[in-house]
């Protein structure tokens, strides 16, 4: 496999940044103590401008989201799946979310450029538009009401009736970093004013920061990590990210008759290993931080080998 294949050339970059947060964690360039301060300033400040950009000067009306619908069909019965498997507790939650959550910007956009050209662009464009306030805005609800039943059952907070405690997960869950910059954006759009420069290029540069910073944070907090007594889980989380999504995806689109093109795309999508958003939602939860992690880590390398062979058996069927 040449350097110049679609799955290399995507991958290759994201491996490497990770690659240069290993070595500036070993190397003691970036403290332990600041790490925490930079998954605030990427979970804070980046995300937000980026979040709220793409549905700012997303154009809703022009989207095709039948293959899209498919899409969050499979990966939230998956997550419902594994969050019964995994054991319906807020750290099971943050575990399917990786299991469902794809590294969409950073490597799939090159990617499915490089492979499909613009037209397969349009569709991942309209995966990515909805990509965050779909399936993040869901997990924040399904975490925060297992956190508020999990508060309640070990005492530290009074148990309410289930109205009350859905209620307070919803309003935890948009009053979110992640939602809050997503509904904003989405309100905004709809006004059709559009982002003056002033405003948009400052967004931009923000949020074009946020893939290399997010995945260089994900190397400096391996460093600090033992992934010896992960590794086990994190291939298994891994095979389930980049192995069965795809296999879901691509029966169940087979089944509906989607074909060509959409299809491939969303495959591939699904194929995609685990996206640096599920790292921080561990972190702001402090649930599997040092198991989501490695999971980043492993599901790239993994994804060199999952992802050719995925997109092989597509032109295959195509």
């Amino acid at each position: 496999m040449s350097l110049d294949h679609p799955v290399l050339s995507s991958l290759l970059p994201v491996v490497l940044l990770i690659g240069i947060g290993v070595a500036a964690g070993r190397l003691k360039l970036v403290r332990g103590e600041a790490v925490r301060d930079l998954s605030n300033l990427v979970f804070l400040v980046l995300v937000q401008a980026l979040l709220f950009r793409t549905m700012a000067t997303a154009q809703l009306d022009r989207l095709d989201l039948r293959s899209v619908a498919l899409y969050y069909v499979v990966a939230g019965a998956l997550f419902v799946a594994l969050l019964l498997a995994f054991g319906r507790t807020s750290r099971a939650a943050v575990l399917a979310l990786a299991a469902i959550f794809s590294n969409t910007l950073m490597i799939g956009v090159p990617l499915v450029q490089l492979a499909y050209g613009q037209a397969g662009l349009v569709h991942l464009f309209t995966l990515i538009s909805l990509h965050a306030l779909v399936l993040l805005t869901f997990a924040t609800v399904v975490i925060e009401l297992l956190l508020a039943r999990e508060a309640a059952a070990q005492g530290s907070a009074p148990p309410r009736h289930i109205a009350a405690t859905v209620a307070q997960a919803v309003r935890n869950a948009v009053l979110h970093p992640v939602p809050l910059p997503i509904i904003a954006g989405f309100l905004y759009s709809l006004t059709g004013l559009g982002l003056h420069p002033v405003v948009e290029r400052p967004l931009k540069l923000l949020g074009d920061a946020f893939g290399p910073v997010a995945l260089v944070l994900v190397g400096v907090t391996l460093a600090r990590t033992a992934i010896g007594p992960h590794l086990k889980s994190a291939i298994g989380l891994s095979l389930l990210k980049t192995v069965l999504h795809p296999l879901l995806m691509a029966g169940a689109g087979w089944a509906l008759g989607l074909r060509g093109l959409p299809l491939q795309v969303m495959v591939v999508a699904a194929a995609l290993p685990v996206g640096a958003n599920v790292f921080l939602f561990s972190q702001r939860y402090h649930k599997a931080e040092d198991l989501v992690t490695a999971s980043v880590a492993v599901s790239t390398a993994l994804a060199l080998v999952t992802v050719s062979v995925v997109m092989v058996l597509l032109a295959g069927l195509g």
